[in-house]
């Protein structure tokens, strides 16, 4: 536990946290009871501000509220690398499979609610507080509750278009097809924001140091070493691949494909309105690269891989002298072990690392003929050959990453192929 007086201190930074909880569920409830005209559900939004306020209170009579240590080693040992990236895809696809009840405006609000009484809880660990509130970690908090937010924002509209197209209703963006002016309608909006974002720069840069670190020497690394937060995710690729697949061909392929997008996309429909059932491979395909493959790995990144960028939990002491055992093995080593030979003898390359090789024919070969012969049959059918390949080849090296995070988790697989000999590892 920190001191008295610095513990006392993030009490009274809780207090006024919470106090803006209690203003968020008043401003709730207010709009079911006056727009609404639904008393009973603002009853219970009131209610949930009533807990928010009955926390505000404690902090700030300093009652020392905090997680047990048996509540905090628990969670230490359950949020691992390969249990938060599981957890991240369930809740993804949840998401999409209920996404009728998930974006409902009260299951979201409950969902908000139950993140900030756990984040408010959370703060009063030292460790999780000291990650956190570092100056470069605060833009990712806000970025996990802007990307949720307009998450919800574009699945809602799309639940809402879906149920009125069923029932032969325009979507929403017909009903709001006026057109205005760029002056003075536009531009005074834009105006009008940028005078917005400005004061919010200024007081950020004010209220929180930028966080500048000594000149670059080497003779002495920062530890961790990070790269800028919007890297992160190519950072923690590097875990899985070489350096040239991770920090070259990977991100040539994410470029690549966003430019290519337009132009293999056939489906003439969802264009101009939110929908998820017209454009539902789509959506589902973005989001989870966009969601998963992106954001979850800059999260992962920026709280959770600490010195030597080894795995933390969330309120562990970010120990510099830990030490994970780990007994990583290559493909050609597993093969030729079951087949009674040591990989490690042989000297022709070749013949080493053929179960490897034909692996990944095989999966950048046959995989796509198979696919257009059977579960994407469709898509190869209005898409035409050339099309049909570009898109799979992409969504093979997106599928690449996940694929090769549950091979290193379960087999403590390294590389599929392995050869030194010319610097070419896969």
């Amino acid at each position: 536990m920190p001191t008295s007086e610095s513990f006392a201190t993030v009490q009274n930074g809780l207090g006024f946290y919470y106090l803006l909880a209690v203003l968020l569920n008043l401003g709730f409830a207010a709009y079911y009871f006056y727009s609404e005209k639904k008393p009973g559900i603002a009853f219970i939004w009131a209610l949930v501000g009533g807990v928010f306020l009955i926390h505000a209170g404690a902090n700030f009579a300093h009652l020392g509220w905090h997680l047990t240590e048996g509540t905090l080693d628990f969670v230490d040992r359950v949020v691992g690398a390969e249990s938060f990236f599981i957890a991240a895809v369930v809740a993804f696809t949840s998401l999409l499979l209920f996404r009728r009840t998930l974006t409902d405006p009260q299951v979201a609000w409950a969902i908000l609610n139950l993140t900030l009484l756990g984040a408010g809880w959370a703060m009063t660990n030292q460790n999780f507080r000291e990650v956190v509130t570092k100056p470069d970690n605060v833009p990712i908090t806000l970025l996990i509750y802007s990307v949720a937010f307009f998450t919800w924002l574009a699945l809602r509209r799309a639940v809402i278009n879906d149920e009125r197209m069923v029932n032969g209703e325009p979507p929403l963006e017909k009903l709001e097809d006026d057109k205005v002016l760029v002056w003075p309608d536009l531009v005074y909006t834009e105006l009008i924001c940028m005078i917005i974002c400005t004061f919010v720069l200024v007081v950020w840069g004010i209220a929180l140091k930028a966080p500048l670190e000594p000149p670059a020497t080497t003779s002495k690394a920062p530890n961790p070493s990070k790269a800028p937060w919007y890297f992160l995710g190519l950072q923690e690729m590097l875990v899985y691949f070489d350096p040239w697949m991770a920090g070259v061909v990977l991100p040539l392929m994410i470029i690549g494909g966003l430019i290519c997008l337009p132009y293999i996309d056939f489906n003439q429909k969802g264009n101009g309105y939110f929908t998820f059932k017209q454009r539902m491979f789509a959506i589902t395909t973005f989001m989870f690269g966009f969601d998963v493959l992106w954001v979850v790995l800059i999260v992962l990144g920026t709280f959770l891989r600490g010195p030597n960028w080894n795995f933390f939990g969330p309120f562990e002491y970010w120990d510099p002298h830990k030490v994970l055992p780990l007994n990583n093995i290559n493909l050609s080593q597993i093969f030729w072990f079951k087949m009674g030979s040591d990989a490690g003898q042989m000297t022709n390359w070749f013949v080493r690392e053929l179960p490897g090789l034909a692996l990944v024919v095989a999966y950048l070969v046959l995989l796509p003929p198979l696919l257009a012969k059977t579960v994407m049959r469709p898509f190869f059918v209005k898409m035409g050959f050339t099309r049909f390949f570009i898109l799979v080849t992409f969504l093979q090296f997106m599928a690449a990453l996940p694929i090769k995070m549950v091979l290193r988790w379960t087999l403590n697989l390294k590389y599929i192929v392995f050869i030194p000999e010319y610097f070419f590892n896969i």
